[in-house]
């Protein structure tokens, strides 16, 4: 195995047009030194990177994923792209921890266009955090096959999660603190449990069941979930018809 200093992150930076990547550009013209491993791609507003975009890069063994966009206030489109950003990462980072992964390899950020020692800045830090973080799944104690297990049960909620958090999870009014305020309120996390959370535990099992019976114990041992929470979606999944007990295997399945 490699040691840790001889462990080249895969880093994937979605960079706004305007701003970030501005800052990029001018931090590699004036020649300011930053880690060689992330790979850009420009778009044209932070608010365009969709959930599935991080998800996907996360499946296929991306180690981190940036996310910069233009300061608060200063997006070029209206209404503010970069707010829908700010949204969308504060759920996924609590996603990704609700799943295993640890929510430091998901950075958001933002950077003017000129600011490049800045950005060289935060792609050093983020790239060291990373480097220490090791191989997605290392400092997570997952495999590869586990992760990509658990995001795809993610994945199928992504248009339930986005109808929520507009309907249910926005912050009151476009401002910075108010959103910070928000998003560490505990009438977000209840919320956010009580209409993400659950949903997302029996997409998990469910996902499980599609490729084979198991029984309550090893659902659990899989999901890191306890037997009396795998119990509880089992039954209320079942009331729904989505899953059926098979009396011969002992063992559940998908209706």
């Amino acid at each position: 195995m490699a040691s840790t200093s001889d462990f080249k992150p895969r880093i994937l930076g979605f960079l706004c047009n305007w701003c970030c990547y501005g800052g990029a550009d001018l931090c590699g013209v004036s020649r300011f030194q930053y880690p060689p491993y992330i790979r850009v791609i420009r778009i044209m507003c932070s608010g365009r990177v969709d959930p599935a975009f991080i998800l996907r890069a996360f499946s296929k063994g991306t180690d981190g994923v940036f996310i910069g966009g233009c300061h608060i206030n200063d997006c070029h489109y209206v209404p503010e792209g970069n707010y829908d950003s700010f949204a969308m990462v504060s759920m996924y980072k609590r996603l990704l921890k609700h799943i295993g992964i640890n929510p430091e390899r998901l950075r958001l950020e933002w950077v003017s266009a000129g600011e490049g020692i800045r950005f060289a800045n935060i792609m050093n830090e983020f790239g060291n955090k990373v480097k220490d973080l090791g191989p997605l799944g290392q400092s997570e104690g997952l495999t590869l096959d586990e992760i990509k297990s658990r995001i795809e049960a993610l994945e199928k909620l992504i248009p339930y999660i986005k109808l929520v958090e507009r309907e249910r999870l926005r912050a009151p009014v476009r401002k910075e603190e108010a959103y910070e305020k928000f998003y560490a309120s505990d009438e977000f996390n209840k919320l956010f449990s009580e209409l993400i959370i659950d949903k997302l535990a029996v997409s998990q099992i469910t996902s499980l069941l599609e490729k084979n019976p198991l029984p309550t114990g090893e659902i659990a041992r899989i999901l890191g979930m306890t037997p009396s929470e795998v119990s509880r979606h089992i039954n209320n999944s079942s009331k729904q018809g989505l899953v059926r007990f098979d009396v011969n295997s002992k063992c559940y399945a998908l209706a």
